[in-house]
């Protein structure tokens, strides 16, 4: 079986986001990138099903500037065999993703695909749910466990207030929450290993794919900042405030 897990290039989440003076986007500049958060799960997950015997190769596949094969290489470091590298602009819709992503699968005849279930710089959580619309595969979103077994996914999800398990026959598409595991920290020798790692190189034109977008951001603001808190001397002064000045109760 081949898996492949979609890896998203994003700004690190330790890193206090600055939005630009003219409210554009995100300053960028000189910012520490990482692989989102979600994507990490969704790759040690696929490396535990292939040290399980469950899978035979494991195949990161990046979409975005070149300087995303660094985290194709961080993913191939954590134990993915190849790596395919995508090479389109940075801010592409989570439609035109779903297009490449469905390409791609249908190039290397994956049987299952995972993905974070959302980027941390986006928020959109909508590539797994589009991606396997244009497939027509099944689809287990926010998986918290994962098993395969007789050509079946088996998909433990969060949901408000529980969790649900459905069946999914292969082929199939499965987004990560962040209980699925944890992910492991990358060995020097495996870092080393992962540099001779092969990457392919596609552009969204030889892939046949229109990724234009009909989408445009117009404004990007920080959130407003949060007033200073304040002490009370005892619980009835603070009851008195939440219901006078707060107006929480």
């Amino acid at each position: 079986m081949k898996i492949l897990v979609a890896v998203k290039r994003v700004l690190d989440a330790y890193v206090k986001v600055r939005v630009k003076a003219d409210n554009s986007g995100v300053d960028m500049a000189n910012a520490k990138m990482a692989v989102n958060p979600f994507c990490e799960i969704a790759v040690e997950e696929a490396v535990r099903l292939k040290e399980k015997g469950l899978a035979e190769e494991v195949i990161v596949v990046s979409i975005g500037e070149k300087s995303c094969q660094e985290q194709i290489r961080t993913s191939l470091a954590l134990g993915a065999d190849r790596g395919i590298h995508v090479e389109a602009a940075a801010d592409l819709q989570p439609l035109a993703v779903a297009r490449l992503l469905q390409k791609i699968i249908e190039k290397e005849g994956t049987e299952l695909v995972l993905l974070g279930k959302q980027s941390i710089d986006s928020d959109n959580n909508q590539v797994g749910q589009m991606l396997a619309a244009l497939t027509g595969m099944p689809q287990g979103t926010f998986a918290c466990k994962l098993e395969l077994a007789d050509g079946k996914a088996l998909v433990t999800r969060e949901i408000d207030g529980g969790e649900q398990t459905v069946s999914l026959k292969l082929p199939a598409v499965v987004t990560t929450d962040l209980r699925l595991n944890e992910p492991r920290y990358a060995s020097l020798p495996n870092i080393m290993k992962a540099k001779k790692k092969p990457i392919d190189t596609l552009t969204p034109d030889e892939l046949g794919v229109d990724v234009s977008s009909g989408l445009k951001i117009l404004s990007v603001e920080p959130p407003p900042a949060r007033s200073a808190g304040i002490k009370v001397e005892s619980v009835d002064e603070l009851v008195s405030k939440l219901k006078t000045e707060a107006k929480v109760i």
